[in-house]
């Protein structure tokens, strides 16, 4: 008789795949006793990938790892077996791919000249030095629920070093304060090379074919249950004492309700809110649809299971300003070679090597990057993806006289063509498929403490949450590491594992990295 507890995981991101990998490997339980219920017909939520050469490829996003931080996510990808070159790790086939391409970018920023802005310096003042310096050296009971414009002047917003860092990291000069602390020093690393993008490494494929499927198919193996268009609406929550426990899951599935029993000694993670909830796709002659959280149920468990629990956090705080979250992206799928090829001529750079090339006086702020080629293993040869976004789809464009949210695939290429020079039959085969993403930016909002509940709440028995709207000191959220990191939390502390959780690597108390850092900001 089995009398190993099961384990529920609510949704199927990053998060979830990591949580499953991580009660199997540490904790011992057995495969068969982990249900994963996601709503959608795919796992792996934002870290998506999918199309064909026939009707196009599309990613909502692309997300930047590095090898010198994100120590659980490489934790984890040590013990998941690649699915490209048998005997060998995820995290070794990473490491050997960014070995044979290192990024360098020689075009990192490009005026509306289109000229290659060389990048000499930051642009700072001297009142810029202070203020990044008081602001870096702020607690965050002090810096509170300020935005980064509280901290600065506005030509701060028009240095060489914005540009590059708020479209590296997707920051808005309205977003949190204490995130942009938190990102300068988790990332001080890649402040004094931020005009190349060294520190930048890419996955073989696109992150969902890279990371969420050779990690789906492990787990798969290892028996655990995948349970595929089952939505959860609810939870049955016992409370005795001011402890919660989770004793039934209300489900959807497949349009039929049920309720799963959760049992003593049971566990249930749930993924508490959504950056990409009502995300929408486009096509070359529609643009995408304007959705919010009514049409799409990814907020929806979480504010209920907050309201009048306010230690379970406060999704209003992230999910009610559209305006300020949202920002759209595109997939470029081409059949001759001629725009790669010209933008090699243009930047210097062979796909895969440079990284974002962001248009610094657009309209809509957008940037490009071409990934090395192929970006998704059914690619055939003759063909290449490459991927775009920009922070102001809210603002007319500069070659094309409308917001970029009103814009099908083909003007979007049109405004492209128009920054870079390039003849519109550059990308006359081409499909351009955009893509909104209305609360991309959410976890970015101001927020004070408790705003984000802990992974393991105060109270809870037997849940925890696992997404990028918990609370983790000293870490960033936009970034995969951020859910591998929760759901290691939530795992060994409801499991009780004796194993140390690989910290944060302290980059910005090295004075060697510290020299770095000050030497470029007074370039």
């Amino acid at each position: 008789m089995d009398t190993k507890p099961k384990a529920y995981l609510v949704g199927g991101g990053i998060g979830s795949l990591a949580a499953a990998a991580f009660m199997i490997r540490d904790g011992n339980l057995p495969g068969e006793n982990i249900f994963i219920l996601e709503a959608a017909p795919v796992l792996g939520g934002s870290l998506d990938g999918a199309g064909d050469p026939v009707s196009g490829y599309s990613l909502r996003g692309g997300r930047m790892l590095t090898t010198d931080n994100y120590e659980c996510t490489w934790d984890l990808f040590k013990s998941i077996p690649s699915l490209n070159h048998p005997g060998k790790s995820v995290l070794e086939e990473t490491v050997e791919f960014n070995q044979k391409h290192q990024a360098h970018s020689m075009a990192r920023l490009v005026d509306k000249r289109r000229a290659k802005v060389p990048v000499t310096s930051m642009g700072f003042t001297m009142q810029d030095r202070m203020d990044l310096l008081k602001l870096s050296k702020s607690d965050e009971d002090t810096l509170a629920a300020s935005c980064i414009t509280d901290w600065f002047s506005p030509a701060f917003f028009d240095t060489e070093f914005w540009y590059m860092w708020s479209t590296t990291f997707a920051f808005q000069p309205w977003h949190s304060a204490v995130e942009f602390k938190r990102y300068l020093r988790r990332f001080m690393l890649e402040f004094s090379r931020i005009e190349t993008l060294a520190g930048v490494k890419r996955t073989i494929y696109n992150q969902y074919h890279s990371l969420v499927l050779p990690l789906q198919t492990w787990l798969k193996a290892q028996g655990v249950h995948l349970v595929m268009d089952c939505t959860v609406t609810d939870l049955d929550l016992t409370t005795v004492d001011k402890t919660f426990t989770v004793t039934g899951i209300q489900c959807l599935r497949q349009s039929i309700h049920e309720v799963i029993a959760v049992n003593a000694g049971d566990l249930v993670f749930i993924q508490n809110g959504s950056m990409t909830d009502a995300s929408s796709l486009g096509s070359m002659t529609s643009a995408p649809a304007k959705l919010t959280k009514r049409d799409s149920s990814g907020w929806t468990l979480w504010e209920k299971l907050a309201e009048g629990r306010p230690q379970l956090g406060n999704p209003a705080v992230f999910n009610s300003c559209i305006a300020q979250s949202y920002w759209e992206s595109f997939t470029v799928t081409l059949k001759t070679p001629a725009f790669f090829d010209k933008m090699y001529q243009f930047s210097g750079n062979e796909p895969g090597t440079g990284g974002l090339v962001t248009f610094k006086d657009s309209n809509w702020l957008m940037s490009i990057v071409l990934a090395a080629q192929p970006h998704f293993p059914n690619q055939p040869a003759d063909v290449q993806v490459f991927w775009g976004y920009a922070l102001f789809p809210d603002r007319v464009g500069d070659f094309v006289p409308k917001p970029m949210a009103e814009c099908t695939g083909e003007e979007i290429l049109r405004e492209l063509c128009g920054h870079l020079r390039f003849d519109p039959e550059t990308v006359e085969t081409a499909i351009c498929i955009p893509c909104r993403m209305p609360y991309l930016t959410s976890m970015f909002m101001p927020r004070v403490l408790g705003d984000r509940p802990l992974p393991v709440p105060p109270g809870s028995k037997n849940f925890a949450f696992i997404s990028q709207f918990v609370e983790i000191p000293d870490d960033v959220v936009f970034t995969v590491e951020y859910s591998v990191r929760a759901a290691q939390m939530a795992v060994y502390e409801l499991l009780a594992i004796d194993r140390t959780i690989p910290a944060v690597t302290p980059h910005a108390t090295s004075l060697q990295v510290q020299f770095d850092a000050l030497i470029k900001a007074f370039k």
